[in-house]
């Protein structure tokens, strides 16, 4: 007696005969025939008298109906405990502008491929931002730049960027702030991470209060920067996806410009689509052009 003979007794049972089981089983009926003899044979009892086409259990036959449905029900159960429900449904993910731009087509289309039933939503938020609509229970993850914000909060590092200052091309070797020929500052709003770490490197120094052009995208960051308009801190990942980088100078802020994106989330929005996307990112993120070096695996 085995879990597919036991099927195979109870659709027969519940379909009230042999050739509506063998559809609903989608087997042919001399199929389901023979397997209810071998389980008759096998137990040593007839589970069935025939009348005519009419398929009447019998006292035995009852009694291993009662047990049939439980073995399989617990079984089911068995196999929904052990294996993970499949992702589905909605994954709604936050992330930083240079990191949407340069880290995630990659792994969001691999990531759609191995798991089409999950709705993707993408959002492009500062890191500030990105940390209150997870308090929000606005998205369900979050690519952000470290530190973490709420120690309530789970996140794992999942890449590691390079920041580098950048001027105009030409412009004199930049080691402080002091070195810069216009003082002002092209960044993203109030909130983003790197901007605050801009400004915490331009104050470190003796020069004076710099003015903060705000710019929303990186693409007019480095195009005012090559225009001479100012200098701006961005992740080497960003300048390497241009074809044609205008023409800028970089300049290498050392072990200050290392900094790590996590992803974070609440403990109470983790869901089988999530813990996908936690698992596979170690695979799904390959380092390019221009990256600062291999990811950090999640951990």
């Amino acid at each position: 007696m085995d879990l597919a003979a036991l099927e195979i007794f109870r659709a027969v049972v519940e379909a009230g005969g042999v050739t509506r089981a063998a559809e609903r089983l989608h087997r042919v009926q001399s199929n389901v025939t023979t397997r209810i003899r071998q389980l008759e044979q096998s137990l040593g009892v007839e589970l069935f008298v025939r009348d005519g086409r009419r398929m009447v259990l019998t006292p035995s036959g009852q009694t291993l109906f009662d047990y049939a449905c439980r073995i399989l029900t617990l079984t089911e159960e068995a196999r929904h405990a052990v294996l993970p429900a499949r992702p589905h449904g909605r994954l709604r993910i936050a992330s930083m502008e240079s990191t949407a731009a340069s880290r995630l087509p990659r792994v969001l289309a691999a990531y759609h491929q191995a798991w089409p039933e999950v709705q993707l939503e993408l959002v492009t938020l500062a890191t500030r931002q990105a940390f209150d609509a997870l308090a929000r229970f606005e998205v369900d993850c979050a690519f952000v730049a470290e530190p973490l914000a709420d120690p309530a909060l789970r996140a794992v590092p999942v890449f590691e960027e390079e920041l580098v200052v950048i001027t105009r091309e030409h412009h004199r070797p930049v080691r402080g702030a002091a070195d810069l020929e216009v003082p002002t500052l092209l960044a993203f709003e109030p909130g983003c991470n790197y901007r605050a770490r801009l400004e915490t490197w331009y104050g470190s120094g003796p020069a004076p209060t710099p003015r903060v052009l705000q710019l929303s995208s990186y693409h007019a960051i480095v195009a005012c920067v090559a225009a001479g308009i100012g200098a701006a801190i961005v992740p080497r990942s960003v300048l390497g996806l241009y074809r044609d980088l205008p023409a800028i100078q970089q300049h290498s802020l050392g072990a200050a410009g290392r900094v790590r994106t996590l992803l974070a989330w609440q403990p109470s929005m983790a869901s089988a689509a999530l813990h996908a996307l936690v698992e596979a990112l170690p695979e799904l993120t390959p380092a390019p052009p221009g990256s600062a070096g291999p990811e950090l695996a999640a951990a």
